[in-house]
C-alpha cells in the first residue's frame, strides 16, 4: 500500500512539474536561454553558448565590423575571436529588458561585460528571439562595444 501511495505521489509531482514547465512565461524561458549562454561562456564552452542561437543560415549577427550571416559563420567568428577560456573571460549580462511581441517572438535589450586579464570590454545588445518547437532561440543579434577608458595601473 505504501509503495502504491509513493508511486501516486511521484506521478502527481511529475504532472505538476510538467504543468509548471508548460506554463513558464516567455520572459522566464528567454531569461533561461540567456542564463544558459552565460553559464556556457563562463565554462569556456563556445558550442554551448551557441545553443542559444537559431541554427540556421538565416541567423544574423551585427557588430561594428559588419554583418555575419549564418550559424556556422557566427560560431567560427566566436572561435577566432575567443580561442580559449582565458580570452573568453567571465561574461555577465545586466539591465535586461525583455519585450514579448507575440506568442512566438520577442526583443531583448541588455548590457554585456567581459572580465578578463586582457581588459574588460563591454557594450549593449539587442536580440530578436523566436520560439521554435524546441524553445526560444536568438535569430538576430546586434551587439555594440563601448569605448571604455582603461583604468590606470596602480
Amino acid at each position: 500500500m505504501r509503495a502504491r501511495c509513493a508511486a501516486l505521489l511521484l506521478a502527481a509531482c511529475g504532472i505538476v512539474t510538467v504543468s509548471l514547465f508548460a506554463q513558464q512565461s516567455p520572459e522566464n524561458a528567454i531569461r533561461g536561454v540567456l542564463d544558459n549562454q552565460v553559464a556556457a561562456w563562463n565554462r569556456g564552452d563556445v558550442e554551448g553558448f551557441m545553443e542559444g542561437y537559431w541554427k540556421s543560415e538565416e541567423l544574423t549577427f551585427v557588430t561594428a565590423a559588419g554583418v555575419t550571416r549564418g550559424w556556422q559563420k557566427v560560431i567560427e567568428r566566436y572561435r577566432r575571436s575567443y580561442p580559449d577560456k582565458k580570452a573568453m573571460g567571465r561574461l555577465s549580462f545586466s539591465n535586461l529588458e525583455i519585450r514579448v511581441l507575440s506568442p512566438d517572438s520577442a526583443v531583448v535589450l541588455g548590457r554585456w561585460r567581459l572580465q578578463r586579464d586582457a581588459g574588460q570590454p563591454e557594450g549593449h545588445f539587442t536580440l530578436v528571439l523566436r520560439k521554435f518547437r524546441d524553445g526560444w532561440r536568438i535569430i538576430h543579434d546586434h551587439t555594440t562595444s563601448l569605448d571604455v577608458p582603461k583604468q590606470p595601473s596602480q
